[in-house]
């Protein structure tokens, strides 16, 4: 994903907001990211990314980092199928998750 691509759909943040609030505001815990806009407090799907970045920004990441990120096209067709599963619930105002793949 790149800098500028929407890490949270629900509240419209990008990857770049996120990793700037975590170097500035230096938070002790990942839900502290909550902080930032709002970001991983609507449907729930950004919490693993976020979770992600912060380790990353720490210094403990223990996965791959960028190299098993999904493109911004991926990731937002994995977010609406999370959705059509049931899986949370976006605020009023969040986008809305693309059409499903046909195949």
């Amino acid at each position: 994903m790149e800098l500028d691509d929407k890490i949270c759909y629900c509240f419209h943040i990008s990857k770049r907001k996120v990793l700037n609030y975590i170097r500035i505001h230096q938070p002790r815990v990942p839900s502290q990211i909550s902080d930032c806009g709002g970001a991983g407090t609507g449907c729930g799907w950004c919490v693993p990314f976020l979770k992600r970045y912060f380790m990353e920004m720490r210094g403990n990441a223990t996965d791959g980092g960028q190299a098993d990120e999904p493109d911004q096209a991926a990731y937002a067709q994995q977010r609406g199928q999370y959705l059509l599963e049931g899986g949370g619930t976006p605020p009023p105002g969040a986008e809305p998750p693309p059409p499903p793949e046909e195949g």
